[in-house]
């Protein structure tokens, strides 16, 4: 019988022994840098002052950063940072969008009103 190792030996489980991690390496190997930001700041202020759907969004994504960080998924912690950053800018550009319109129809509104009001003789 042949086996993949030899049984005279002690089992190596600290060193990375049958595809396990050496101790205290990581699952997805080093990190290449530091934890990314998660731009929970910029999350936040999105979601009070700007458009509260999308920074909510924007939230969820932002808090999944460190979770994935300690799990070993760089490539994941640094996509929902990015994800993070994307949401809370779309959000801020919508409610600029937004409040612009609202303007504009303000406008619109009171030069039909004052036009009105000021074709018309009271005389």
């Amino acid at each position: 019988m042949s086996y993949p190792y030899d049984p005279n030996q002690p089992p190596n489980y600290g060193a990375g022994g049958y595809g396990q991690q050496p101790y205290g390496g990581f699952p997805g190997g080093n990190p290449a840098g530091p934890e990314p930001d998660n731009n929970l700041v910029w999350a936040i202020l999105a979601t009070v002052l700007c458009c509260l759907p999308l920074g909510i969004v924007s939230i969820v994504k932002s808090t999944s950063v460190s979770k994935l960080w300690a799990a070993g998924d760089y490539a994941g912690a640094q996509k929902a940072a990015d994800e993070a950053k994307k949401w809370a800018i779309w959000s801020a550009i919508s409610s600029v969008v937004i409040w612009v319109l609202i303007i504009i129809v303000y406008v619109i509104f009171f030069v039909i009103l004052l036009g009105a009001s000021a074709s018309t003789s009271t005389y």
